[in-house]
């Protein structure tokens, strides 16, 4: 059976186990084994193994049904063993409610009796109390201080709480029967105040934090503790104060002291906040007094500054003391404190920054002028200065003379940085120092005498200067400048508009001063851009009246009409070719030959254009410059072509005339203005129909660029040609 049971162990394959079996028996093997297959021996085999499998397993079962039977005794046991153990934990808390009621019951018992105890002691301990008082009465009564208390220096806090008991007696008794032994029971009660007070300066010079504790506790119920945190205050600062920054030194001793305080005194938030009202009272404002006092008067300019100045360390001041403990309403109290100090110099504040720009901002508009040796010329107001604004606007005609400038435009980036920093500096002082109710309106009046003094009294009146100085249409070799100062006032104005949107914007960004203030920059810009249109347009006529004056001094009635057109190189410039184009040539073939000839005249004002176009360009920004250049480049055209419209030609002078065209097209892509060259270009081809072949005319004019056109201009330039009658070229117009 043992070979049996090896054969049974996990995990267990019937497959296999026969295998195993059927080896372990003799001739059971395969047929190739050492011993031959016995099929007979191999089935008693199995047989025997069946009996003994047999055997084994009623074993087994005889096993199992005594093991269960045995568990199904001792489950019965044990659920017996558990019903009385649940029984006795029934009798076990029965007993314990039993206890416990019991112990409630004494414990009630107990405390009733404590009770009644208490209500017996009581007035006991107040007897003895009382008893131990009036002996100490008694004393002061007979005026013999016999106690030990009294009279031994360690016992200093023991005499301190009788005293101060005796103290509060002494002021309910008739003063006309114990007006003595109360006059003794005080001129104690303060002899030991003053000990203590003693005690606890000198424990304060020692540094002996605990002792000042004590003393600090035992004083707390006398009237001298105000005193001794005062002296506490005096000795704390002594020393504190040696560099010359005084709010350095205050965040300092604040810093060293807070921790002390908190050791000492039971209730350290109001010694700090005690301390720190001392020193905003005494050192602070003494010193600020001091700074601002001395040049109030004297430096106005001086006294903003340290106002600012001092402002700001104090607020800075009060933001780190916020970090201590100083009360639930610590941010209100040091705002009381700091209005304590600076009220009665903000009331003033405003008044004096104003009066102070004004005085500024005119001494540094006179300065300048003084420097260019300048008198102001008056600018006129009322009903005929405005008169005379609406007649210019409407007519564009200079009122008055001219005057010569010598090419200064009045405008200085200096005075301009300089009018900008003072008003920057106010803005800053202006946020600092104002009331946040008051902050727009103070920063409006700030900006108003900014827009006075930088774009009235300056850039305006540079205007009415440059206005003046420009000269009339007619005048012969004038000289510009009026486009220097728009270039100028350009530059200046981007400045002032950005310390507008910077500096100003912020301050008034949400009051209803921002509509003010947006619309008075607004109508500063409009009077401006009128003033620099006006100056612009008679600038630009003055530029078409000097190009009118070279043609009409350069160009001669007979430069398109010449006698000997073989002779005809005399009168204008070669650039290329020494010979003139052949008369009799093809309109497409003069294409190749405009570029090489021009009369001088052309030459003169090709140059000009092209100095004033740069010049534009120098003084203008952004659209302007294609605004400006576009308004320049219709006058030119027009100017060339009712000049052409004054001559008559020949086919030598048609072809003269459109080799200068050629050249003001040329002159004319230096604008880089698509309606300037498009209008040159027709009118090159408009010169076209002066040597065009008659018989052509009508194809020319149908051309491309020509068809467009109004057929009376076609005809009155076909008019200009000499052989207008005799080739009957009127014909083609009927």
């Amino acid at each position: 059976m043992a070979t049996t049971a090896q054969l049974f162990e996990e995990p267990f394959d019937a497959d296999e186990y026969i295998e195993r079996l059927a080896w372990r028996t003799p001739g059971g093997g395969s047929k190739g084994g050492a011993e031959a297959f016995d099929p007979k021996r191999l089935l008693d085999e199995f047989e025997n193994h069946i009996e003994e499998l047999k055997q084994l397993d009623e074993r087994i079962q005889r096993r199992v049904e005594k093991l269960e039977h045995q568990c199904h005794r001792e489950a019965k046991e044990f659920a017996h063993k558990v019903q009385d153990l649940q029984r006795s934990n029934q009798v076990a808390f029965q007993h314990f409610q039993e206890l416990d009621e019991h112990i409630s019951y004494v414990a009630t018992k107990v405390c009733h009796l404590g009770d009644q105890l208490e209500g017996v002691n009581t007035p006991r301990q107040r007897a003895v109390e009382a008893q131990r008082l009036m002996t100490y009465f008694n004393e002061f009564l007979d005026g013999d201080l016999r106690s030990d208390v009294f009279n031994n220096p360690d016992k200093i806090k023991e005499a301190a709480d009788i005293i101060q008991k005796l103290h509060l007696i002494a002021q309910e008794l008739p003063f006309d029967r114990f007006a003595d032994v109360k006059a003794k029971i005080a001129s104690k009660y303060h002899d030991l105040e003053r000990q203590l007070i003693q005690e606890f300066t000198a424990a304060q010079r020692r540094g002996e934090i605990g002792r000042m504790r004590e003393v600090a506790a035992v004083l707390l119920h006398f009237k001298g503790y105000a005193h001794c945190v005062d002296v506490y205050i005096k000795q704390c600062q002594e020393g504190a104060y040696l560099r010359n920054d005084v709010f350095e030194d205050t965040a300092g001793l604040i810093q060293r002291v807070n921790k002390q305080v908190g050791e000492v005194f039971s209730s350290p938030e109001t010694v700090m906040a005690k301390l720190i009202q001392n020193i905003f009272e005494n050192k602070l404002q003494a010193h600020i007094k001091e700074k601002l006092d001395e040049t109030r008067h004297s430096d106005v300019e001086q006294y903003l500054k340290n106002l600012y100045d001092l402002y700001t360390k104090t607020t800075a001041l009060a933001t780190k003391l916020t970090e201590f403990n100083l009360g639930s309403d610590k941010h209100t109290f040091l705002s009381k404190l700091i209005k304590s100090i600076f009220s009665s110099y903000l009331e003033s504040y405003i008044d004096m920054e104003r009066e102070y720009l004004r005085t500024r901002g005119a001494m540094i508009l006179q300065r300048y002028y003084d420097s260019k040796n300048h008198q102001k010329r008056p600018i006129g107001t009322g009903s005929i200065q405005e008169l005379k604004e609406r007649f210019r606007q409407r007519t564009n005609l200079a009122l008055g003379p001219s005057i010569d400038t010598h090419g200064e435009t009045f405008l200085s980036p200096e005075l301009v940085v300089n009018l900008l920093q003072e008003t920057r500096h106010a803005f800053e002082r202006c946020h600092r120092l104002s009331d946040p109710s008051d902050l727009p309106k103070n920063a409006f009046s700030i900006f108003l005498l900014l827009v006075d003094h930088l774009c009235v009294e300056h850039i305006d009146y540079a205007l009415e200067i440059g206005l003046s100085a420009i000269p009339s249409s007619d005048a012969k070799n004038a000289n510009l400048y009026f486009l220097d100062v728009v270039q100028q006032a350009n530059s200046i104005f981007h400045l002032f508009d950005k310390q507008f949107n910077d500096q100003l914007m912020p301050l008034i960004s949400s009051s209803p001063k921002l509509a003010e203030c947006l619309h008075k920059k607004k109508e500063v810009i409009e009077q401006m851009e009128v003033k620099l249109d006006i100056g612009i347009d008679r600038t630009i006529n003055c530029m078409v009246g000097q190009m009118k004056h070279i043609l009409a001094t350069e160009q001669k009635k007979t430069d398109f009409r010449p006698e000997d057109e073989n002779n005809v190189m005399i009168q204008y410039t070669t650039v290329r070719d020494t010979r003139p184009p052949s008369p009799r040539s093809h309109a497409k073939q003069n294409k190749s030959a405009n570029a090489k000839f021009k009369h001088i005249a052309c030459s003169k004002v090709c140059a000009y254009v092209s100095r004033q176009v740069e010049h534009v360009r120098k003084s203008m920004d952004g659209k302007n410059v294609d605004t400006v250049l576009t308004e320049l480049g219709v006058r030119f055209h027009r100017l060339i072509h009712e000049h052409l419209q004054q001559y008559s030609y020949s086919s030598m002078g048609g072809m003269l005339a459109i080799c200068d065209v050629a050249e003001y097209r040329r002159c004319a892509k230096d604008f880089r203005v698509p309606l300037v060259l498009q209008l040159f270009d027709t009118l090159h081809a408009l010169c076209n129909l002066l040597v065009v072949a008659p018989d052509n005319l009508k194809q020319v004019c149908s051309g491309e660029q020509l068809t467009n056109l109004d057929r009376n201009l076609l005809h009155a330039f076909v008019q200009l040609r000499v052989d207008y009658r005799s080739a009957r070229l009127g014909r083609h117009f009927s």
